[in-house]
């Protein structure tokens, strides 16, 4: 793709407007020195030092939306406690964002608690995560409230993004209303899932799967050949505009009505792919919002993962990172 091209596409996220609906949590780090081990048992002693906490899950989707300047309307469940509160403020307090965190009574809200050590390998060394967490699906009321914001959100948005980290928010039968709606209302809709229950999200736009969840029971495609041909069985099984398939390290493969396409992301640079999911979906979907055309939107995708997986934990996606990321 032309440089030109390209700058002009990025030039464009400003004018994205965007609906996420999906699971929020509260990604917690913990840093810290490791200078022993304990006498109680062969394990490190971390010695704390400081605590950072930033959206997680579908809220570090929007995260990324923000930073590439799109309008973003957020709709989520959050628990009646401490990590809610704060996960609140942390969506609420970025620019550009209309949150509903919808808040239920004895739910907690899902925190993940990573222990790492600062040592020579630059970001540290993750020792131990921990996960707070309540999978059930939100309650009934609740699901009605979610649907009817959502709806409504939908008249200023263009694109919807169902981010299921399978933590009850899209539980049931929520997808599928969603996307109804969506499409009653000519929007387009991206699916980020992590599971192979592919059926509950039927006649999306965008499905984002991962390559190991393609083939369920059975071992997963390798190859591009065998990755562009199960996900087109999946795209025409259920009636897909289009799979975008997350491949790790080698990248990700679009197939649509027109065939595969594969997008390369250089190892050697990788550091740590966390969070270089979201930052694709996010981009994406921001790229559809401004009228980008799929296989731009793919290419820009796959650059951003690449961003995100060249920096020690996770990062924020930027239109100047995609435009430096592009030129070089």
């Amino acid at each position: 793709m032309p440089t030109r091209d390209a700058e002009a596409a990025i030039a464009r996220l400003s004018k994205a407007r965007v609906l996420v609906v999906g699971d929020a949590m509260l990604d917690r780090y913990i840093f810290g020195r490791v200078e022993r081990l304990s006498p109680e048992a062969p394990v490190p002693v971390l010695t704390m030092a400081s605590e950072h906490d930033e959206p997680g899950g579908a809220g570090n989707v929007v995260h990324n939306l923000c930073g590439l300047g799109a309008a973003t309307a957020f709709v989520s469940v959050v628990g009646d406690d401490a990590a809610g509160a704060e996960l609140t403020g942390l969506i609420g307090g970025q620019p550009g964002v209309e949150p509903w965190l919808l808040v239920q009574g004895s739910r907690i809200t899902t925190v993940k608690t990573r222990y790492i050590a600062q040592g020579s390998r630059q970001g540290g060394q993750q020792l131990l995560r921990t996960d707070r967490e309540d999978t059930r699906p939100i309650h009934a009321k609740l699901s009605e409230r979610l649907l009817r914001i959502a709806r409504d959100a939908m008249a200023a948005t263009s694109v919807l993004i169902l981010s299921d980290y399978r933590k009850g928010v899209l539980a049931g039968d929520i997808p599928a209303q969603l996307i109804k709606a969506a499409h009653a209302a000519g929007r387009r809709v991206v699916v980020d899932m992590r599971a192979s229950d592919f059926a509950r999200y039927a006649g999306a736009d965008v499905l984002i799967p991962h390559r190991t969840d393609l083939n369920p029971g059975d071992d997963p495609p390798d190859g591009d050949e065998a990755i562009a041909e199960a996900a087109e069985a999946l795209r025409r099984a259920h009636g897909f505009g289009a799979v975008f398939v997350k491949r790790g390290e080698e990248g990700m493969t679009l197939v649509d009505a027109t065939g595969p396409t594969h997008f390369r992301l250089d190892p050697t640079r990788l550091i740590d792919l966390s969070g270089a999911g979201d930052a694709a979906v996010a981009t994406l979907a921001a790229c559809l919002a401004a009228s980008i055309k799929l296989p731009t939107a793919a290419l820009l995708a796959n650059a951003a993962a690449g961003i995100v997986g060249a920096q020690p934990g996770t990062c924020v996606i930027r239109p100047d990172m995609l435009s430096a990321a592009l030129a070089g």
